[in-house]
């Protein structure tokens, strides 16, 4: 089992990434103010309410996810756009009514098109209620999540939990042999005192994000049905206007 965690600065740039993400078993996590919101499925993750327009409803996406900060709305004139967010409502009526959410990043020669992109569709509620649909894309890259963990302004912690061997012979740059996401592995935090300070659980994409205030603490994976052992814990610092992003790794047992 490994754990490796990066501490990264604030930074105002859009930039790259990808990866599995999205919306996960029942627990809570802290919202965009602080306050306790319900995460997971079926009922998805409480977010920012009511929903009146399509920044409403991207806002309340990307306060769930940590890999969205800093990403703007399509813009269909603008070479080279990496990373963007579309919403459309489905329902024809005056708001509120319910959204549909995409956000894409892209990566590699973006001028051109980008040789590499990943997409989530969610739906998003006229209460704020936040559900994944779907995820399609090229698998997630460390360098690519460092880029887009740079790009928060929010304070807390965030991080992608993986499983791995997924073969029993690792094919280096064999994307059916990546390590996997962990849906619903739940995460406590502590403080320096040793007090509980938090807790999150991963969404389908084994992404998750807590607000904290600036200040150390120590993440604690709890144990996982159906993998061996439990990843170890991972002391991290929170600073003010940063995200702190921690990759958290399980291991499948698979030789």
């Amino acid at each position: 089992m490994r754990a490796r965690s990066i501490l990264v600065p604030m930074l105002l740039s859009v930039g790259l990434v990808v990866s599995a993400c999205a919306s996960g078993a029942t627990g809570t996590v802290s919202g965009p103010s602080g306050t306790p919101v319900a995460s997971g499925e079926p009922s998805g993750t409480k977010g920012p309410s009511p929903i009146l327009s399509a920044g409403d409803a991207a806002a309340a996406v990307s306060a769930v996810n940590p890999l969205f900060a800093g990403i703007g709305a399509q813009d269909p004139n603008l070479i080279g756009q990496a990373s963007w967010w579309e919403a459309n409502p489905t329902e024809a009526a005056k708001p509120p009514v319910p959204w549909k959410v995409t956000f894409r990043i892209g990566w590699g020669d973006c001028q051109a098109g980008c040789i590499d992109e990943h997409a989530w569709t969610y739906s998003v509620k006229p209460d704020g209620t936040v559900t994944l649909l779907s995820e399609t894309g090229s698998p997630l890259a460390s360098d690519v999540l460092t880029q887009r963990a740079a790009a928060a302004t929010w304070t807390g912690v965030g991080g992608l939990v993986t499983a791995g061997p997924t073969c029993p012979v690792e094919r280096p740059g064999d994307p059916a042999c990546a390590p996997r996401p962990v849906d619903g592995a739940e995460l406590l935090v502590t403080g320096a005192d040793g007090s509980q300070a938090g807790q999150a659980t991963t969404d389908k994409g084994g992404l998750f994000r807590l607000d904290l205030a600036p200040g150390d603490y120590t993440l604690v994976p709890q144990p996982v049905q159906g993998l061996m052992g439990t990843a170890q814990p991972v002391p991290f610092s929170v600073r003010s206007g940063a995200e702190t992003f921690l990759e958290i790794a399980y291991d499948t047992g698979i030789r």
